[in-house]
Formats: C-alpha cells, structure tokens, sequence
C-alpha cells in the first residue's frame, strides 16, 4: 500500500490553506504539488527545522532552497500561491485534508482512494498526525486503514495505532528462496489488523512501552494458474479458511532523527516482542521478534549528501504463524521492505533485510535530487528453518522537493531484483 503512485486532487477542509499526506501517498499534479505539507515529520519543538536559505554544514556559504510551490510561484504569479514557511509548523496549527486519487502500485495495479487526514502538535511536543484511507483497485482490493501517531505534551508519550479492513486477493509465490515468478499461487481473502501501542520516554530520544497486535484473516482461498483451488505446498497453517495471531507486545525504541520523513544525520532503533497466545484468540501460541536499525551520515562530512544504512529483521521465535503472518517483502509497517520486488515475493519464518542508500542534490537549490541504493533479502527455507539464499537488488532514483520547510520528496525509483523481477516505486518522503 506504500508504493504508491497517485494524481490527486485537493480538496481543502477548514484550518489551513496547506494540507498534509501520509509518507505512502504521492501527489503528482500542479495544485496537488505546491499544496503539500509533510505533517508526519516528527520535528522537534522550539527550533526551525527547515535551515531554509542557510547551509547549517558550512556557515561561510548560503543555500536559497527551492520547491515545487516556489516554482510554480514564478511560473505562474497570477494563481496566488502561497509558499510554503516554517510558521506552518508552529505550535497549535491544524491541518485536515480530504484527498481523492488515483494511482498505481505493483501489487493492486490501477487503483482509486480517498484519503482523510488531521496533523496538529502539542506545546513542546513532535507532529501528530491521524489519517483514514479508503481504496478500491483493478485487482478487486477494497482497502480501509485508520493510522495515528500522537504525541502529548513535551513529548512524554506516543500512541500509536495501525487498524486495516481489507479484501485482499493477492498473487503469492510460496515459502523460501527458490520461488519463481513463473509459478504464481494467488490467494483471496479477508484481513482485518488491530495495532496499538502507548510508550512513555524514559530518556531524551528513549521510549519504552507495551501493546496489542491483532491479525484476522477470514475467506483464505488459495487458486492456482487455471484457477482451481489448490494448497501451498510445505505448509499447513493459515492457508485456507481462517487464521488468527493475537497478543500483547512490548516495544524499545530510540529515535534522535530530527525530522523522520527526510533524516539528515542521526539514529533510529525500534524493537518490539510479539507473544502470541491461545488464550487471547491466536491459532497457536508463538512469539516474534522485530529489530529494525537506521543510520544516516553525512558524506563527505561537510556536505547535504547522506549515506543511509537500513536494516530490518523479522524473527519467528517459536511454533508455526500462519502463512499470512509470516515474514514478507514488502509487509513491514510502511510497505517499504524490497525495493525491486513485489509485496509477498518471498516468505518464511524469518526474514533478514540490509538496505544502503546514497543521497545526493542534482541542483544548487536542492529542486531536484538523486539516490542509488542496494538492498539484499534472505528468508528461511521450509522446514528446515535455515537461511540458504541471499536475493539483492540495485535501483536509482530522483527526488523533487515538494516541501522546504519539512524536506519532504517525492521519491520515484527503480529497481531490479536479481530475480528477474523490476518495477517502478514511488514514494512521500524517503525510503527509510
């Protein structure tokens, strides 16, 4: 649902002329590009994130940054765009945006939504932002998802939540690292996620917590290339009729990234432990963990280039989940996991993920921006539960700046898996 590519027109709802997206949407079009404004950036209060016109690496040169709303600005004066300013991220300002679009991604192909989303912050505190999303695609996908990021006063607690109600028939390749692309297993089913989470900060830029992880699925069918119903060879748990994975978890996360949507320097570490058990609902009792780890630097030193490291590691610790909760490409929180391959490409007990990723300005007024990445995946074969096969990908990109102030791209990039398989991604903001 993150790799997304829309053309979106704006419909402006009371509070404020600008408006804000979600990091998996990309507005496309004139009115759409100079009107966006990354509320999701988590930026700290009580300092001027946007070092607009100031080069903060090196004092003894000036930068004027520019974006897509400067632009259209002097192309077209008589419209009366506003440009975007840092008193846009001001405490008590509030933005509520009501956005129909269009779009496309590898997984649903042509796609509609609407998208409903309020930002607002706290005295002292980072953005909040809470967003409702309805979507329907060309593969019959009906998608409803409510998502939050709050955070109180001074930052001394964040709730979050990830709620989805979703049809979802969607092509499936099995279990391991020796799935071909030639022999597609296409799974329809219902999906319903409840995740909630509250952590309370224990240190600057350390938080601590607990919460509660659903995930429903109903109506699994599994069909083969001639549409018969078939079994996913080597597995027996939550491929047909119903699966269920419920119980608490327990979160660690450190963040001093100064803005999350486009970091320029700083660190970011999440974990959280997953215990599935029977008696709140689950089909087997089983405990996950997720490690997730960036890092951003500047290189060379004294410039805007940011050599990024990313690394996301998902690990069934016991039992058996059911096949649609099992470690995937592209089914972490942001959609993001395998730039190169399709969402479900592939899939086992575990899942190790390594992504590097170069930024660089192709221009003086940082308008326009480059990156190179590679990634490389690895999943445990079936039953054997060994890591046999590693599967990388390469890709580069460009980033047009849709908003100064906030830093926030529109990411479009391409990839090719070593797999055979390639595509094209599309993104708010950066990959990681």
């Amino acid at each position: 649902m993150r790799r997304l590519f829309s053309l979106s027109f704006i419909l402006p709802v009371s509070f404020a002329y600008r408006i804000s997206v979600r990091k998996d949407w990309v507005a496309a079009l004139f009115s759409t590009l100079f009107l966006v404004n990354a509320c999701r950036a988590q930026l700290p209060s009580g300092r001027d994130t946007s070092t607009v016109g100031v080069d903060t690496l090196n004092s003894r040169r000036t930068i004027h940054y520019q974006d897509v709303a400067d632009v259209l600005k002097r192309c077209f004066p008589r419209l009366g765009i506003t440009t975007h300013d840092s008193a846009s991220l001001q405490e008590g300002k509030r933005f509520i945006l009501v956005l129909p679009q269009v779009g496309y991604t590898l997984q649903t192909r042509a796609l509609a939504a609407i998208v409903v989303n309020t930002a607002f912050r706290k005295p002292l505190a980072n953005m909040s932002t809470m967003t409702g999303t309805l979507s329907y695609t060309q593969n019959n996908q009906v998608i409803l998802m409510a998502n939050a990021a709050v955070w109180s006063a001074a930052n001394r607690y964040l709730w979050t939540n990830d709620w989805r109600l979703m049809h979802y028939p969607q092509a499936t390749y099995g279990l391991g690292m020796y799935t071909s692309t030639d022999r597609v297993i296409n799974m329809d089913y219902a999906y319903f996620r409840l995740y909630q989470s509250l952590l309370r900060r224990l240190a600057p830029n350390l938080y601590a917590g607990i919460g509660y992880a659903l995930d429903l699925h109903w109506g699994i069918n599994s069909y083969d290339s001639r549409r018969e119903l078939t079994r996913i060879s080597r597995y027996s748990v939550g491929v047909a009729g119903r699966s269920v994975s419920s119980g608490p978890t327990l979160h660690i996360l450190y963040d001093n990234r100064q803005n999350a949507i486009n970091p320029n320097g700083g660190l970011y570490v999440n974990a959280v432990f997953r215990a599935n058990t029977q008696a709140l609902g689950s089909d087997k009792t089983y405990q996950s963990l997720l490690i997730e780890a960036r890092k951003y630097i500047h290189l060379p030193r004294q410039s805007d280039n940011i050599l990024a490291f990313w690394s996301y590691n998902a690990l069934t610790l016991s039992s058996d989940p059911p096949f649609l909760d099992l470690p995937s490409t592209g089914w972490d929180s942001n959609g993001n996991v395998g730039r190169g391959f399709i969402q479900g490409r592939f899939r086992g007990k575990k899942l190790l993920y390594a992504e590097t990723e170069y930024r660089f300005p192709l221009t003086t007024n940082r308008l326009l921006g480059g990156v190179i990445f590679a990634n490389a995946q690895s999943v445990t074969e079936h039953p054997s539960e060994q890591f046999e096969k590693v599967v990388p990908a390469v890709g580069a990109g460009l980033r047009l700046k849709m908003n100064k102030i906030s830093r926030t791209n529109l990411s479009v990039d391409y990839g090719f898996g070593f797999d055979g398989s390639k595509g094209l991604f599309f993104n708010l903001g950066e990959v990681f």
